[in-house]
C-alpha cells in the first residue's frame, strides 16, 4: 500500500494549492507537521499557478492500494 502525505495550502489567489510527500514517516507528528508548512509559508519556499501560498488549510494521508491483474 503506497502512502502520500498531502500537505493543502491556500495561495494569493485564494485557491487550494498542494504539495505531496510519498512514504512519509508515521506516525506523522501534527506539530512537527505544521511549524514545517509555517516554515514554507513564512519562508516563501514554494510558489503555485495562483501566486505564493499564504496559509495553511490542511493536511492528510492518502493510502492507495494496486492490485495487479494477469490477464488470461
Amino acid at each position: 500500500m503506497a502512502k502520500t502525505l498531502e500537505m493543502q495550502f491556500q495561495n494569493q489567489s485564494g485557491k487550494v494549492a498542494k504539495i505531496s510527500i510519498e512514504n512519509p514517516i508515521e506516525p506523522v507528528d501534527p506539530v512537527a507537521l505544521s511549524a514545517a508548512m509555517d516554515t514554507i509559508v513564512t519562508q516563501n519556499v514554494f510558489t503555485s499557478p495562483g501566486g505564493d501560498l499564504v496559509s495553511k488549510h490542511g493536511a492528510r494521508i492518502i493510502e492507495r492500494n494496486v492490485t495487479d491483474i494477469t490477464l488470461a
